[in-house]
């Protein structure tokens, strides 16, 4: 694009939380690539790739937190640059959620709320198989928690939308952004 991207009218920190499997980088990417056709300022977080930056975060309640707030404070510094941020985080404590919204001032929370039966059947990394086998201790959704946002500003539901509708659900809701 001549002259090179734009800020959005408002930029924002889109997050996306959900089970593994649930959907959320798929959205996260198409949301992205979106934006970035139209011009927009935008920059992609995913919470794989920040792990492989950030090797020695643990997957206790103490070094999901601290991953969280660490991916939440770079969300932050890039809205407050003009940049629209996309973060796909399983981030499964609202307690970590409701800090992130506070740093930032424009935080659009996305429940990809697909179900725990579902999430299991797709299990490409085999996460789930290895859970219940007993050999990752700990995993969310099954001897872990994830506490489901309480007023997310959207839900996706995986199992019962489109990846297509999906993402047109969420550029639909940030569309007075852009």
């Amino acid at each position: 694009m001549a002259g090179g991207p734009r800020e959005a009218q408002g930029p924002f920190v889109l997050w996306l939380t959900g089970l593994s499997g649930s959907g959320k980088s798929t959205i996260a990417d198409r949301i992205y690539t979106r934006l970035k056709e139209k011009g927009i300022k935008a920059e992609r977080l995913d919470g794989d790739e920040i792990r492989a930056v950030f090797p020695d975060t643990g997957f206790d309640r103490a070094g999901r937190m601290a991953h969280i707030a660490r991916v939440g404070y770079l969300a932050s510094v890039l809205e407050r640059n003009g940049i629209c941020t996309i973060v796909s985080l399983i981030s499964p404590y609202r307690e970590a959620r409701d800090e992130v919204r506070q740093r930032c001032d424009r935080f659009i929370e996305v429940h990809v709320s697909t179900p725990l039966e579902v999430c299991e059947e797709r299990d490409v990394k085999g996460l789930y198989a290895k859970s219940r086998r007993g050999e990752i201790i700990g995993f969310t959704g099954i001897d872990d928690p994830y506490e489901e946002p309480v007023e997310p500003e959207l839900h996706i539901d995986t199992s019962r939308l489109t990846v297509a509708d999906a993402e047109a659900a969420v550029m639909n809701h940030i569309a007075s952004y852009l």
